[in-house]
């Protein structure tokens, strides 16, 4: 009998659940880019194919539906909303979608196909990702691959506020990726090319910089204020190993102090190894799911096939 892989320290100890994704018979997906959970623990996957959609299965990788086929362009991220809502951003399309969890559209941030001057400051180049306001509804959009900025709405998408500039200064973006909030409201940036994530207050007032973390993609935090980072390191890109900077997944506090890494072993297809972590969510058992941009990191140095594995899921250990 072949051991559970394992990964990671202490309470933060998972064992990889190897297949759990259970698609229906010639359906495939190029990757999976995104994933969100909701309240009944069913999850929902952000997949690249070519029409994008968003793939929903149980806890226990049943196929339940999917949706959103001749909507989306791009697939990019994916946020639950705490009215049985679910937030799509779409970074080909310029938007964010706001839909009910069978897919119909309630609402759209920015203007369909038609993006902002890069760099202008403006709503929407290439956005990326969507955080909630705990308390009041508020939306924070990262924009993103062709922006620098946070972008601030309220509920029913009027816009607010926008900060960030690109840069490497404090307060500073290179590549705004995925955006979190924890339950008092900070709101925590993925400054990726930076290799830092930074913390704002609920008005965008830089409160901390938390250095050495390669190239964060992905951010999802617990209720226990536990701040889960997917690192997409960089070693495949430069067709080589790259020891030490991951893909790896890390666990910190809210003051900044890493608390675990999960996943040491380096760039790789084995058990236990990470591609290319670009979206992560955690269920009501502390489980991990995790979706990586696998096809297109190995589009740097390979020509990739479909069915590459680009999502994982970690069962939490007893």
């Amino acid at each position: 009998m072949v051991s559970a892989v394992k990964l990671g320290s202490g309470e933060f100890t998972y064992e990889v659940q190897v297949g759990w994704e259970k698609l229906p018979s010639g359906y495939t997906w190029r990757e999976a880019v995104a994933v969100a959970v909701d309240s009944r623990d069913r999850v929902y996957v952000f997949a690249r194919r070519d029409k994008p959609n968003v793939t929903v299965f149980d806890s226990d990788g049943t196929y339940l539906d999917s949706w959103g086929e001749g909507v989306f362009t791009g697939a990019h991220g994916l946020t639950i909303g705490p009215d049985d809502t679910i937030y799509c951003a779409d970074n080909v399309d310029h938007t964010v979608r706001k839909c009910t969890f069978d897919g119909k559209v309630l609402m759209t941030l920015g203007d369909p196909g038609k993006p902002a001057p890069a760099f202008g400051g403006d709503p929407f180049n290439s956005c990326t990702h969507v955080a909630l306001d705990p308390e009041t509804g508020d939306i924070y959009v990262a924009d993103g691959y062709s922006n620098a900025r946070v972008h601030k709405y309220s509920p029913d998408g009027n816009l607010l506020f926008s900060w960030g500039e690109p840069g490497t200064d404090p307060g500073e973006f290179n590549c705004v990726h995925n955006i979190a909030t924890d339950k008092d409201g900070y709101v925590y940036v993925c400054d990726r090319e930076n290799s830092r994530v930074q913390v704002f207050d609920s008005k965008g007032k830089l409160e901390a910089v938390w250095n050495d973390i390669h190239r964060p993609c992905a951010i999802f935090i617990t209720n226990e204020q536990h701040v889960f980072i997917g690192e997409l390191g960089g070693g495949s890109a430069f067709n080589r190993p790259a020891p030490g900077i991951g893909p790896r997944l890390s666990v910190y506090n809210t003051s900044g102090e890493r608390l675990a890494r999960i996943g040491e072993s380096g760039f790789g297809w084995d058990v236990g190894q990470f591609a290319a972590p670009h979206g992560i969510a955690l269920d009501s058992k502390g489980d991990i799911y995790v979706a990586e941009v696998a096809w297109t990191n190995m589009s740097h140095y390979t020509t990739p096939t479909d069915g590459v594995r680009s999502l994982q899921k970690l069962v939490k250990a007893p």
